[in-house]
This record gives structure tokens, C-alpha cells and sequence, in this order.
């Protein structure tokens, strides 16, 4: 049996069997913390990213089948799951499956979502998609993972891995919903391997493309599954062959046994993190460390410099060029910036430490602040990176002393993950952006309910807002 059929019959398998219980009660709330980014992506009027897919698809018209979250227009079920997925991915709040460091939900909720409107879908089987989906993606990720390297081979190459195992991902999900077999699955994702793509080198020096990876691959794994739904095939060693998605993206480097076994049992996705911030997950044990030291009683004004040690992978994301990111050109390169995150967290911010208004614009502060951070490579991040995300903060103070604080895995992750409590509260936060705080309540108890719902057309017409749509 090859790679993409054992993936394909698992997928089956979720749909026409039981699920784990925790798995099963896991994905509401993944969906929640999705629908809550996506609203505050559509009520943000900094961004430019997600109106300008939403405009190119109203161009395109169809018939209406999914809705656009937020501003409620029904698309046909591809284009509703680009909007959706380039609004989910757009502010970078997104969870985060470790240690591949992939994004699964942002590319695979809102194509689930997608089909399962298009198709008349209930709750129960939403549930199903998206977990098979979001497994899949995790597993493609994990393949890609070298641990003599502590990164996944798609980043050391200036890959997105996120929208390309993303868009298979996406695919499970909609095959799922649209009832396609283990066989149809199985085209679907052989489908959709020709589809994934996406370039990290915005993270670098800027542009707006990256907001809509996650965008692009919902609604290519959407895609893909219609074209399966129709007719079109895909290779059977779509994955291992000798021109398959292994050879293409990794050189054939890749790990058999991460990919493939324990299915059904070990579960990827209880290994996805929420983000307690809206910034690169790489900044989040920066941020730790300077909100430690703020609420420990330092008075930024005493600063004189900053030095903060990350894993030695992760700096050119948060910290190359160094100029580009002491000074972000945007509100949006300033959450990839080490420096500047830092400058944030010590100067004191909202939410659950950051929140979406501090990067709302450049401050001036900040930015000062921020050209007295210098990065460098810190061994024991580097050693523990990606089972974790860690750092260390040293602060060099006028009067010569000196402070410093160490976070071994960063809030919301693995040995800290974040509590009910504080995922309503970003939940209503990100949501009361676009929707009136009554009708916030009544997404998140749609949402809660989920597996009982008869369809999810009730609960995507909740993210509109009265008089809108």
C-alpha cells in the first residue's frame, strides 16, 4: 500500500469510525480560535492582504455555495476558503503544530468549513475532516523534521511548510466532506500535491504574500478534491516516487516512520499549540522573558542595551537582515522582528501581554528601544529548539548592572499550554474586533455545540455582523 493510500484509508477511517474522545473534543476549539482570528483579520483596516483576495473573488462570482467570514458574501466553496484561509493566517496569531512548526488549522478549518457548508455537512462531521486533515498536515511535517539539524528541511530551504503540507491537509478535509471514498481521498491529495506551494522570503524583507499561503492552500486543497469528486486522478506514489512530493521538496530526505505509524493512535494534533500572542511564534519566549522582567519592576527608561539569545535557527526569521528588523517597515514585519517584540513586551502591552493594538502601528518608543536589541545564537535554545521554543533575555542597565531571565518553553507551548480561561479571552477579544459582544457569546456556544449541529451554516452566519452580508 503506498504513502497517500495509508494516509487516505486513515482519513476514511475518521469519517466512518470513532474518534478519540479527547480528539473528538479537541477540534471545537480549534475552529473557535480560527472563526476568532478570522474576524479580527477582516475588522483590521491596517492589513491589505485579505480585502484584496476578497475583491479578486467577487470578481471571480460563481455560485454562492460557503460564506466569507466576516463579511458574509456566499462564494463558491474554493473561493470562500481562500478568503477564509488568508483571513485565519493573515494577523499570525494561528496555532502552531510542534516541533514541525507547521500552521495546520489556518489552511485546514476554513476549507473544512467550506465543504462541509457546500455540502450540506453537520457538525459531527465536521469534526471528523478537520482532524484527519489537520493530522495529515502534521504528519507531512513531522516526515520533513531533521532532528541533526533541530529544523524541518522545508524551512532550511526558504519553503513554507505550512501551505504546502497545508494543501494536502486541505484536501483530506474536503474529500472528507464532499463523501469521497478511501481511493477518492487518496486522488485528492495526489491532486492537490501538484498545487502546494509558498516562499518564506516575505519574512525577510517584506510583502504581503505570506497572509495569503494559508489562503491559497485551502482553497487548492478544495479544489482538489472537487477535481477528484469529478474525475481527475493523481499518481498513486504521489508521495515516495521518484518525482513525488518528497523528491520535489526534500531532495527524498524524509522520515517514513514519523509519517506513517501509529496512526489513529498517536495524534499530531493534540501537539498543536495555541498562540497567546499575534506575533511569529518564534518571538513568544522573548516575549516571556521581557514581560518576566517587566512585571519583576524594570523601568525601560534605564536601559542602556539588549541582547537576546534565541535558537540559532530562528534568526533569520526574527532577526536577518538586522536592519530590517531593528526598524519593521510595517505594523506586520514588526511581528517578525526579534528586536522590536522585545521592545514591545518591556514597554508593556495589552491582552494576554501583546494583543492586536499594539501593532496596530510603529511606535516610536518601541522602534528607539528596538535598535538596542541585538540577537545572537543562544546553545541551549538551540539544543532545545523546535520540541520548544526558548530564549534568553539579558538587559544591560545605565548604572552598569545587568539582568537576565530564561524560558525554556514559551507560554501556550508544550510545558505551558494555555488554559480555557485564557482562550475565551482571546476568543472574545479577536472576535468583539468585527461582532457586537452578544453575538460573540452566541459563536462561541455555536461552536461549543458543534458536534450536535445539523449543519454549519448556523454557525458561519454568526460571523457577520448584523446588517452586513
Amino acid at each position: 500500500m503506498t504513502h497517500v493510500r495509508r494516509l487516505a484509508e486513515f482519513a476514511a477511517a475518521c469519517r466512518d469510525g470513532d474518534l478519540p474522545a479527547e480528539v473528538r473534543d479537541d477540534v471545537p476549539g480549534r475552529v473557535l480560535d480560527v472563526l476568532g482570528n478570522c474576524l479580527a483579520a477582516y475588522a483590521d483596516r491596517q492589513g491589505d492582504a485579505a480585502p484584496a483576495v476578497l475583491r479578486a473573488v467577487r470578481r471571480w462570482a460563481g455560485n454562492g455555495e460557503a460564506t466569507a467570514i466576516g463579511s458574509g458574501d456566499l462564494l463558491p466553496a474554493p473561493s470562500a476558503a481562500l478568503v477564509n484561509g488568508t483571513l485565519a493566517h493573515a494577523l499570525d496569531f494561528d496555532d502552531t503544530h510542534l516541533p514541525s512548526v507547521l500552521h495546520p488549522s489556518a489552511a485546514v478549518v476554513p476549507a473544512a468549513l467550506a465543504a462541509a457548508q457546500s455540502a450540506g455537512a453537520g457538525g459531527a462531521e465536521l469534526i471528523a475532516a478537520v482532524a484527519a486533515g489537520v493530522e495529515v498536515c502534521g504528519r507531512l511535517g513531522m516526515a520533513s523534521y531533521l532532528p541533526q539539524a533541530r529544523n524541518s528541511l522545508f524551512f532550511e530551504q526558504g519553503q513554507h511548510a505550512t501551505s504546502i503540507c497545508g494543501t494536502l491537509g486541505a484536501a483530506v478535509a474536503a474529500g472528507l466532506l464532499f463523501g469521497l471514498p478511501a481511493e477518492g481521498i487518496a486522488h485528492a491529495m495526489g491532486v492537490a500535491a501538484s498545487m502546494g506551494s509558498g516562499l518564506l522570503e516575505a519574512n525577510r524583507t517584506g510583502g504581503t504574500v505570506k497572509r495569503v499561503h494559508c489562503g491559497w492552500a485551502a482553497h487548492a486543497g478544495v479544489s482538489a478534491a472537487v477535481l477528484a469528486m469529478e474525475g481527475v486522478t493523481g499518481p498513486p506514489t504521489v508521495l515516495e516516487g521518484r518525482f513525488g512530493f518528497f523528491q520535489a521538496w526534500l531532495g527524498g530526505r524524509y522520515d517514513e516512520e514519523a509519517l506513517l505509524s501509529g496512526l489513529g493512535e498517536r495524534w499530531e494534533l493534540l501537539r498543536t499549540v495555541y498562540k497567546p500572542y499575534p506575533t511569529n511564534h518564534f518571538t513568544h519566549p522573548a516575549i516571556d522573558c521581557a514581560l518576566a522582567l517587566r512585571r519583576g519592576g524594570l523601568d525601560p527608561a534605564r536601559i542602556a542595551s539588549v541582547e537576546l539569545g534565541v535558537p540559532e535557527p530562528v534568526l533569520r526569521t526574527i532577526a536577518e537582515p538586522p536592519e530590517e528588523k531593528a526598524r519593521p517597515r510595517t505594523p506586520y514585519h514588526a511581528k517578525f522582528s526579534g528586536p522590536y517584540t522585545v521592545a514591545a513586551a518591556l514597554l508593556g502591552g495589552g491582552g494576554l501581554g501583546l494583543a492586536l493594538e499594539d501593532f496596530a502601528e510603529l511606535d516610536p518608543a518601541r522602534l528607539e528601544l528596538a535598535s538596542r536589541v541585538r540577537c545572537v545564537a543562544d546553545e541551549r535554545a538551540s539544543e532545545i529548539f523546535p520540541r520548544a521554543f526558548a530564549a534568553v533575555l539579558r538587559v544591560r542597565l545605565l548604572d552598569g548592572s545587568a539582568l537576565e531571565h530564561r524560558v525554556d518553553s514559551s507560554r501556550g507551548g508544550p510545558e505551558h499550554p494555555l488554559s480555557a480561561d485564557e482562550l475565551e479571552t482571546k476568543f472574545r477579544s479577536n472576535a468583539g474586533q468585527a461582532l457586537p459582544q452578544g453575538q460573540v457569546g452566541e459563536l462561541a456556544e455555536a461552536a461549543r455545540k458543534l458536534g450536535t449541529a445539523r449543519t454549519v451554516t448556523d454557525l458561519l452566519r454568526r460571523t457577520v455582523a448584523a446588517g452586513d452580508g
